[in-house]
């Protein structure tokens, strides 16, 4: 007779043949920055997280570090907003202020920004509108000037999450051009048009005044055309492929590891947090047992990065273990 349970009898067997483990080097940390002054505003769908002005962001900041969090990803929320967000491409904006403050102040952490218009457009779309629709075309030049801004003010690596067709080439072609061609870029390459992302609408500001998101995000029911949209960053340049969300895409995550020779990222999304979150106050779910399996299916599943609410949180318990 077979018999596997011969390797689950004690904890320091199943230790010993584990076959994946959840890792603090493998999270990034999401943070909201306002442009303003004393903002330390708890974002109510989701518990726990804020968004913070510069000047409250540091006791933020202080702990992220002290649990060895290695990169934290950057979302702007401006003071004013225009058709076209060129407050993205203002090198004294939010996200530019953000990434100087805190390379001059925590010059270990690894910042990483997301690259996108909806948080700095009037309608809450994610580039140029022309005929209700985002211009794909119009919004790539745009693309250009943000992630430029950004290289200047010091980041780290930049993200792009608008879905345009041909973004990863036109930002690669712009950093190189411009002195910067060892920035990296992490690609959310196969986004979907999730409901699984209400909660972060909330947190940045960032929902459309019409329409929604479809004719650019991808369609949940596809999985063939994922490979497809990551095939297409890849051979443009993308240095990370990422798959968001992550939770209900386990299956992307799979596929993406299995055919790309590139680190694989995940963004464990604003709504599969607040559904953990929701339950366990509710005391339905054990919080901390359940976050740590979710987690540790994405990781399973092929996942090199986890990007998650939840990050302090699982620091805090892997490092009193």
């Amino acid at each position: 007779m077979n018999r596997t349970r011969r390797l689950r009898k004690t904890e320091n067997i199943r230790r010993l043949v584990r076959e994946n483990k959840l890792t603090i080097d493998d999270l990034i940390y999401p943070l909201f920055i306002e442009e303003g002054e004393n903002i330390e505003t708890e974002i109510v769908s989701m518990p726990g997280i804020k968004r913070f002005s510069l000047d409250t962001i540091s006791k933020e900041l202080d702990e992220v570090v002290a649990l060895d969090i290695p990169a934290v990803l950057l979302f702007g929320i401006p003071s004013k907003k225009d058709e076209v967000g060129s407050e993205t491409w203002n090198d004294d904006g939010i996200m530019q202020k953000a990434v100087r403050f805190i390379k001059k102040n925590y010059p270990g952490l690894y910042v990483i920004t997301d690259v996108c218009f909806c948080e700095y457009t009037s309608h809450g779309h994610c580039g140029i509108i022309h005929d209700n629709d985002v211009d794909n075309d119009a919004t790539l030049p745009n693309i250009a000037k943000q992630v430029i801004s950004h290289a200047k003010a010091g980041v780290d690596m930049v993200a792009p999450s608008g879905m345009m067709d041909g973004m990863i080439a036109t930002i690669r072609e712009a950093l190189d051009n411009t002195g910067f061609p060892n920035l990296p870029i992490m690609s959310y390459a196969v986004k979907y048009s999730s409901a699984f992302y209400g909660p972060f609408r909330d947190a940045a500001d960032s929902a459309p005044t019409f329409g929604d998101r479809r004719t650019y995000q991808m369609d949940p029911s596809n999985r063939d055309e994922g490979m497809r949209e990551a095939t297409f960053d890849d051979q443009e340049g993308a240095d990370i492929l990422m798959v968001k969300p992550a939770l209900s895409y386990l299956d992307i995550i799979r596929d993406l590891k299995n055919n790309f020779d590139r680190p694989i990222a995940c963004y464990n999304v604003s709504g599969e947090y607040a559904m953990i979150k929701a339950a366990a106050a509710k005391g339905w779910i054990d919080e901390e047992r359940v976050m740590m399996e979710a987690l540790l299916s994405m990781k399973r599943a092929g996942a090199d990065i986890i990007i998650t609410y939840f990050a302090k949180d699982v620091a805090k318990i892997l490092l009193k273990k």
